[in-house]
């Protein structure tokens, strides 16, 4: 036994400095870091990146220039388009505070447990109208330029409307296009828009030919004369700002859009548009190692980085090293049990019961956790805990918890790349993709913002040129899977867009983001690590691999879990491959596992900001 124990532990201090001499010897990345001292702007696309660089060009500030960014990716169906959802993080140096943007859209009129179950659907469906909820983007974009902005709407989308008008397409999405054209073929707004050339052997377009989009252009084109419309009739930049929301969300654009959902089988009213708006929020927040790091609350996955943190601040993370088995083992069974917690205490705030969101974000709830854990080998059956003992308080769903298994009922997902009848595959939807963007002046702005939905193939409404969002399938029927995220008409479902802000002594500190569905939080967890525990640059950050726990439930599709199933990047060395087997995990291996992370960091010592943006995708940075 004693001679096992001695293998094992001389195979994890060889996996340590194998991983920790990889890391010393390759300083340099593939992309370099941006400095910038009067600002920084980065996204999901280079063009996109310009739209910013274009904007803070004008005297705009980060929030405008965030906004233009937004628009610019939307245009070009950056994994999500005009119809999805904001979900934004910004710091406002003027109060010294972060402020929470929720533009996530909610469940239409009639979208009810019984109306998929009647269906015969285990959960709401993937693609398709009965796939939407109402539009966010557009109220979002509005509602940050209107508080912090500083720029008219016209000026903000003026890009965007350019790309409408056309632009020279990427392959990515014009093959992505071609792929998808029999389902876009389905929907008549949507072939009209992506499949140019019908009949032909390619219908959809070439890298390099220019795209058209003259509907959005149209509806972009709009917003900016209502706001102009406003503003020549003597009113103020925000009663401006709000005619261009309420053409959208009340006005003929509204009509149109509900027209066209419904007239293709969705559920969306113009009186849901009607009564749907942003809201401002009080992120949540906790320190770890004198750093505060704020998400937007728990109708996101992002307080799950802040459990796995409050988590991991028990154990000498530094000591076991970068990526070493010990590292990786314990950071899995962090996010484990905080994702347990995720899947089934999260949901809609506004919607009863009330989550517990002091019990979760407990430091004492963290180290109960922590203690609970296994050190020597993977649990494939990680439970949520009871956070309420934590906040004074009594689980009103205590014999649900009793009940929760990491697997739902039977449905243990099929191999990785198996298709779920005519859905995504296990991995498309467990990595489902979007953008992000964060942008920072030397004002002192600061924004941090993950935007989805909408996502290539998208149904387009009517003449909008708008493609509605697929977000509804993130919610549940069952209360049994989670009681706080089960689906109903003006609720908003739990999504896995998260956005981050980090503060030291009162400053910004990091402002970072990623695409990747349920990934996300895994991704950032990581980053942060990188930057705080182990000195890397937020370039080398950005880029360094990172691991993937498939064992929470997928946050799309069927909801699968893989308990057990790690993905690491493919230059692991053997020695830690071998004893993370010998621990229970099954391995997959990727080129590059490392996001795509986009960050922001304060130099405070020199006044300028050092940007970083992973290899990982087309994702694109501008810094002056």
């Amino acid at each position: 036994m004693r001679s096992g124990v001695l293998v094992l532990l001389a195979a994890s201090l060889l996996g340590v400095l194998v991983v920790a001499t990889a890391h010393a010897q390759s300083p340099r990345t593939v992309k370099p870091v941006l400095h910038g001292r009067h600002w920084v702007a980065i996204t999901g696309k280079p063009l996109a990146a310009t739209a910013g660089a274009l904007v803070f060009a004008k005297g705009g500030n980060a929030v405008d220039a965030a906004c233009a960014m937004l628009a610019a990716t939307c245009t070009m169906w950056d994994t999500l388009g005009w119809g999805g959802e904001t979900q934004a993080l910004v710091y406002d140096p003027r109060a010294k505070k972060v402020v929470g943007v929720n533009a996530l859209g909610v469940a239409p009129t009639g979208a009810t447990p019984a109306f998929f179950k009647a269906k015969g659907l285990a959960y709401p469906p993937e693609y398709g109208p009965l796939a939407a909820v109402t539009p966010g983007t557009p109220g979002g974009l509005i509602t940050m330029l209107a508080e912090w902005g500083r720029l008219s709407l016209k000026d903000v989308l003026e890009p965007a409307i350019q790309m409408a008008d056309g632009y020279p397409i990427e392959a990515q999405l014009a093959n992505a296009l071609e792929r998808e054209k029999k389902r876009l073929a389905g929907w008549p707004y949507s072939k009209a828009v992506f499949l140019p050339h019908p009949g032909e052997t390619r219908e959809a377009p070439v890298a390099g030919e220019v795209f058209v989009q003259r509907d959005l252009a149209a509806t972009l084109r709009k917003l900016v004369e209502a706001e102009q419309g406003a503003l020549a009739a003597g009113k103020s930049r925000k009663e401006a700002l709000q005619a261009a929301y309420d053409r959208f969300y009340r006005g003929d654009v509204a009509d149109e859009l509900a027209r066209g959902t419904q007239e293709q089988g969705g559920l969306v009213t113009k009186d849901d548009l009607a009564r749907w708006q942003v809201k401002l929020e009080e992120p949540v927040r906790t320190t770890y190692k004198g750093i505060d790091v704020y998400k937007l609350t728990v109708w996101t996955q992002g307080p799950a980085m802040l459990q796995a943190l409050n988590i991991l601040e028990n154990a000498d993370l530094k000591a076991m090293g970068y990526n070493s088995p010990r590292y990786v083992h314990t950071l899995y069974q962090a996010m484990s049990h905080a994702f347990a917690d995720r899947d089934f205490y999260y949901g809609d705030p506004a919607f009863p019961p009330e989550e517990p969101v002091a019990g979760l974000l407990s430091k004492e709830y963290a180290k109960e956790r922590f203690v609970g854990m296994r050190h020597d080998r993977n649990d494939p059956d990680v439970r949520p805990g009871d956070p309420y003992l934590f906040q004074g308080g009594t689980n009103p769903f205590k014999t649900l918890l009793d009940a929760w298994h990491t697997v739902p009922g039977t449905r243990t997902g099929p191999p990785p790349h198996d298709r779920t009848g005519d859905g995504m595959t296990y991995e498309e939807a467990f990595r489902a993709g979007t953008t992000s963007v964060v942008a920072a002046d030397a004002e002192g702005w600061v924004v941090s913002m993950t935007p989805s939905g909408a996502w290539n193939p998208a149904v387009i409404a009517g003449r909008t040129g708008i493609g509605l969002s697929q977000r509804l399938q993130s919610f549940v029927l069952d209360e049994a899977e989670n009681p706080y995220n089960v689906v109903a008409p003006g609720k908003r479902p739990r999504v896995t867009l998260t956005p981050t802000l980090s503060l030291k002594d009162g400053l910004p500190h990091l402002a970072f983001a990623v695409q990747g569905g349920d990934t996300q939080d895994q991704n950032l967890l990581q980053f942060f690590l990188n930057v705080v525990e182990f000195g890397m640059n937020v370039q080398q950050a950005a880029e360094a691999p990172n691991v993937n726990s498939h064992q929470m439930r997928s946050s799309f599709g069927a909801h699968e879990s893989r308990p057990g199933h790690l993905t690491l990047a493919a230059s692991t060395p053997e020695a830690v491959r071998r004893e993370l087997e010998a621990m229970g995990y099954t391995l997959e291996y990727e080129p590059i596992t490392s996001g795509p992370i986009n960050a922001i960091l304060f130099d405070r010592k020199h006044g300028t900001m050092w940007g970083g943006s992973s290899h990982h995708g087309e994702d694109y940075g501008i810094a002056w």
